[in-house]
């Protein structure tokens, strides 16, 4: 299978190409609106996993060219880029493929952060209107700590819930979660439930903030 992650050079784009090469079999395309940033990016990348000793395919690509090629697209960019990023790459879409959104919208004022839910309901949301009505959208990764997932030396131990309204594209993305070593893929039902996930990612900043040592704090359900 092929993996895109548009917008894959930057911090949770960096952390899923690098622990999908390294824990699974599939390809994975790092797209970026500046191709040649892309390829620069996905070369680093291999690099770091040849330096650990692991043989993986890492391609640098533009969004469109990534999208065109994927099976599964990840828009690991951040909420206010969502629209722009699933409209620019929405002809290279397919009822076959599975979109896949992460992002959070979120504010911070002296308190701290705070989740911003748009006027649709949810982020999630967002990516399903701009998306062709034919592709199945789905909501996952919102709540990874995106510098542990970069340390490769590091162990997960972490859950992500995933919402969507169409079972089998679901049933994608929690197989690639958990070829995720130390990741768990949890069924968070429909898409509406999307803003209820979001609202996790602002909560665990916000107590990874106040509490030394958890500045890489994830959630386990148990």
């Amino acid at each position: 299978m092929e993996i895109a992650l548009l917008g894959g050079t930057g911090d949770i784009g960096e952390g899923l190409a690098l622990r999908w090469a390294a824990d699974s079999a599939h390809d994975v395309l790092v797209g970026s609106r500046d191709p040649e940033r892309a390829a620069a990016k996905a070369t680093e990348y291999a690099t770091a996993l040849d330096d650990r000793g692991r043989d993986a395919s890492v391609e640098g690509l533009g969004n469109v060219e990534a999208a065109r090629r994927a099976d599964v697209i990840v828009t690991a960019v951040p909420a206010y880029h969502l629209t722009d990023t699933v409209e620019s790459i929405a002809d290279e879409l397919s009822p076959d493929d599975v979109l896949v959104s992460p992002a959070v919208g979120m504010k911070r004022d002296e308190d701290g952060f705070h989740y911003n839910r748009p006027g649709v309901g949810s982020v999630t949301q967002l990516a399903a209107n701009a998306a062709p009505d034919d592709v199945p959208v789905v909501g996952a990764f919102h709540n990874l700590a995106a510098g542990r997932l970069a340390d490769l030396d590091a162990d997960l131990d972490w859950d992500t819930v995933v919402v969507g309204d169409e079972t089998d594209a679901k049933d994608t993305v929690i197989e690639l979660a958990e070829s995720i070593e130390g990741l768990r893929a949890l069924d968070g039902g429909p898409l509406a439930n999307a803003a209820e996930i979001e609202g996790l990612t602002p909560l665990l900043i916000n107590v990874a903030r106040h509490n030394d040592g958890l500045h890489d704090l994830g959630v386990r359900f148990q």
